[in-house]
């Protein structure tokens, strides 16, 4: 019987970006320098296969920095950090390295400078995200107010709206920020934003990719965690752009075939903390089951690369 003929769009850029790539290279660094075990405060990033692949090589995963003993190094994830967090670390005299993605730290530099200069603080972000946490914890409680919706700007309480500035969380959607900025520059008119955007380059090439190549596209699926915000926002952005039918999945095994049956178009995606072997995997898997082309949908190249922190890249 011959396979039914499908075309598989393919996203770029798509998956791993600078920041998740040097994350795990930092703990993979890390086991290498100082040995089996060291200690990751949160997920390191948030895919599973990723965390289980560095737990296999020495990596403990813990929630709390009370959870990792004061002689193994502790590494904070790519989400960033309360500031109470490092301070501890070095209270205790810990070897500790910050992963955090050198975009988040962007954030969290003009939080503190923001707030030098006298003014209140409101996020845009998600509730309970470790990055969103991270950030409202540079500053002193009730310096940063978090918004997650337009409507959420109406009954923000501030001390002076005059004098206040917003951040955002760099994994958003670009619309939907957009929409939350208009209502707090309409309602406060001379409140302060980022010199330059919040919302990473990665978040925003991957939902351009997305929009690029959803109206081709019968449906679409994201490779991604469910605890991911870039790749939950993916899902969306697809959505949105006119593709009816965009599931999120971690593995090839997640795929819901009756729901794609019949279908003659599928995009493909993945968010900023997916391998490039799981991309590879749902390819396999479609192709396995159908008389494959694959197209690229390019909409930007990328070619960012951060530094690893000295500590690491001086001799034990």
């Amino acid at each position: 019987m011959t396979a039914q003929p499908l075309t598989l769009y393919l996203a770029a850029p798509r998956g791993f970006c600078a920041g998740v790539d040097r994350a795990i290279k930092i703990v993979e660094m890390a086991l290498g320098k100082w040995g089996a075990p060291v200690y990751v405060r949160h997920e390191i990033v948030h895919n599973k296969y990723v965390v289980d692949d560095l737990r296999a090589k020495g990596a403990i995963f813990v929630e709390e920095l009370e959870e990792c003993p004061g002689d193994r190094p502790v590494i904070f994830s790519a989400h960033g950090v309360p500031r109470a967090v490092p301070a501890e670390a070095a209270r205790r005299e810990m070897i500790y390295v910050d992963a955090t993605c050198p975009l988040v730290s962007k954030v969290h530099i003009e939080a503190a400078r923001h707030h030098e200069n006298g003014l209140q603080m409101i996020m845009i972000g998600h509730a309970g995200h470790p990055e969103t946490i991270g950030t409202m914890g540079q500053l002193p409680a009730g310096e940063v107010l978090l918004v997650e919706t337009p409507e959420d700007v109406a009954h923000v309480d501030v001390r002076d709206p005059d004098k206040l500035a917003f951040v955002t969380q760099t994994t958003l959607s670009v619309d939907d920020t957009a929409d939350i900025v208009a209502a707090l520059q309409a309602r406060f008119p001379n409140i302060v934003g980022p010199h330059k955007e919040d919302i990473c380059y990665a978040t925003t090439n991957r939902q351009e990719a997305v929009k690029a190549m959803a109206p081709h596209c019968d449906a679409m699926l994201v490779v991604g965690a469910p605890n991911s915000s870039n790749s939950k926002r993916l899902v969306e952005v697809g959505r949105r752009a006119g593709c009816g039918y965009a599931q999120l999945v971690q593995r090839a095994e997640d795929i819901d075939w009756r729901a794609l049956d019949g279908i003659r178009s599928i995009g493909i995606t993945a968010g900023a903390s997916a391998p490039e072997v799981l991309i590879d995997e749902v390819i396999d898997a479609f192709r396995a089951r159908y008389d494959l082309r694959v197209e690229q949908v390019e909409t930007a190249q990328e070619n960012v690369e951060f530094k690893v922190p000295r500590v690491l890249r001086r001799p034990a």
